[in-house]
């Protein structure tokens, strides 16, 4: 089967799928034929925009947007079973909902604020949101996925240098937790038909997560377009993709996998 048959009618759940990009990757995803639960923390009008573009290519039908914060285990269950009860079923579970630094400070890449000037509230908020909530969401999720023999879980990263940069914590040490976590999970389980993979933009994107400027730029000076995630999610959610586990993908150099794949590059170490 190709890349894009197998796409056709699969399911794929995207968390904070109403903007950036969650929405650049479900829109590409609808366009293949799949059908989309979407999550928003809150009813926005921003949630109803991607839902009704999201069924201009697939049918009203299938799509569904849920109001969600993945850091409440209520309402991730509730999402999974509303899913599920649509559907039937559960394919591809991309986590990508998350919050930034702009919680902290909203000048925090012009001013970086050192950690012990946070508001412990702010930083709670953020470590619960990218660390627990792509837990909670998996932990929901794959139990479905074991029975079906079948699945596929994309985190959605950073940048190695953005984990340990000055002034970017705890969103960078959040993203460091989820790539070690990715890892663990791929190998909890290898041999079960699901793959975990993490897949970042490679650079700052234009989204939210940067304050709004008119000279809105990344700390290397570059701005990606969020649509750098969309043929490298194509394939991650695709058969294409079956027995990949445990790598790490970057949607700036996407040529195909092996031109994307990040493979014993140099890392800024820890500590």
């Amino acid at each position: 089967m190709t890349k894009e048959a197998s796409l056709r009618s699969r399911v794929v759940l995207i968390t904070g799928g109403a903007r950036g990009l969650g929405r650049e990757m479900a829109l590409t995803l609808a366009e293949a034929g799949a059908r989309l639960c979407i999550t928003g923390a809150s009813h926005t009008k921003e949630l109803d925009q991607t839902a009704n573009d999201l069924a201009t290519f697939t049918g009203q039908g299938n799509v569904l947007p849920i109001v969600a914060d993945v850091a409440v285990a209520e309402d991730v269950n509730r999402t999974v079973n509303d899913c599920l009860k649509k559907f039937g079923r559960i394919d591809v579970l991309v986590n990508n909902a998350g919050r930034g630094m702009r919680l902290i400070s909203e000048t925090f890449n012009t001013a970086p604020t050192k950690f012990w000037d946070s508001n412990p509230d702010a930083w709670r908020r953020i470590v619960d949101i990218n660390t627990n909530g792509p837990f909670l969401m998996a932990h929901a999720v794959v139990p479905h996925m074991l029975d079906a023999g079948f699945g596929k879980i994309v985190n959605i990263s950073t940048s190695d240098q953005t984990m340990v940069r000055k002034g970017f914590s705890p969103y960078g040490p959040s993203k460091a937790f989820l790539e070690a976590a990715s890892r663990v999970w791929a190998q909890d389980l290898v041999g079960t038909g699901v793959d975990v993979n993490v897949l970042l933009p490679g650079g700052a994107a234009d989204t939210d997560l940067l304050p709004p400027s008119n000279n809105k730029k990344g700390a290397d000076g570059n701005l990606l377009s969020p649509k750098v995630m969309r043929e490298a999610i194509l394939w991650l959610a695709s058969d294409a993709s079956n027995g990949h586990t445990g790598e790490r993908y970057i949607g700036r150099y996407w040529d195909g996998p092996d031109s994307a794949r990040d493979a014993n590059v140099e890392k800024p170490k820890i500590m």
